[in-house]
């Protein structure tokens, strides 16, 4: 309870000023309130929960294992090779300086209304900071250690099983306790440039009638989401890197 008592204190002291400068501009289609917008939540709560939730938890699922899968096997061919860091680390740099909104349009193109092009814009995002952490930890490994493993007589997959995982499984953890946030924010982009279904999707349409709360409701369910994930990661690194603790 102690250290949930700051953050708590905070939110509370922020929703009571966004309720009092909703209350001040009188405009729920500009501003509207954390109240106005929990009776939006519940009032359509059937479409958002029934039908435009799932359809986003589809493209967060998808587009994360296959950040995942991408992600460590990058990091791994660059650590395996320093010829092939050389040839991809420029690549990966460049993938993040082209902006998303304007890469979702073209995917549209592509693919349509269909899942992938959301999907492609969620494994843009996503894929980056789990390749870099995962390569980072891998590096990390101390040059005595591994020479003290083939001193032992270790193989090349005994070195890398014995010691360069348990290195970048920490790194790997923080660059997914990264990426999973965003695969929320790919979705809900993807969504709002171009889909039939889903929460970005939702905000847009709410938009268009000028529905100040009903933009806001999808909005406030997408940020539930990514806090949900990100504790659910952070428990999982816990439980599992027992050693940091010690550390």
């Amino acid at each position: 309870m102690r250290k949930m008592l700051p953050p708590l204190i905070v939110m509370l002291v922020l929703l009571a000023v966004w309720e009092w400068l909703a209350h001040l501009i009188a405009s729920p289609y500009i501003l509207p309130s954390p109240r106005q917008i929990i009776e939006k939540i519940w009032l359509l709560r059937e479409p958002l929960f029934m039908i435009h939730l799932p359809a986003t938890l589809a493209i967060i699922a998808i587009g994360l294992v296959i950040s995942l899968v991408l992600g460590i096997a990058l990091a791994l061919v660059m650590d395996a090779s320093a010829w092939l860091e050389r040839a991809f680390y420029p690549l990966l740099v460049v993938s993040q300086t082209i902006p998303t909104t304007a890469l979702a349009p073209i995917f549209v193109l592509w693919f349509g209304y269909s899942i992938w092009s959301k999907v492609l814009v969620t494994v843009l995002i996503a894929f980056f900071p789990i390749a870099m952490n995962t390569f980072d930890g891998l590096r990390s490994v101390k040059k005595g250690q591994l020479e003290l493993l083939q001193t032992f007589g270790a193989s090349r997959w005994q070195q890398f099983w014995k010691l360069k995982v348990p290195s970048a499984i920490p790194s790997f953890f923080t660059g997914l306790k990264i990426a999973v946030p965003l695969t929320v924010i790919g979705a809900a982009i993807g969504e709002w440039l171009g889909a039939q279904s889903g929460l970005g999707y939702f905000s847009k349409r709410m938009m268009t009638q000028m529905d100040g709360a009903g933009v806001f409701a999808p909005i406030v369910v997408l940020s539930l989401l990514a806090i949900v994930f990100a504790t659910i990661m952070t428990i999982i690194e816990k439980k599992y890197i027992t050693w940091r603790k010690e550390a």
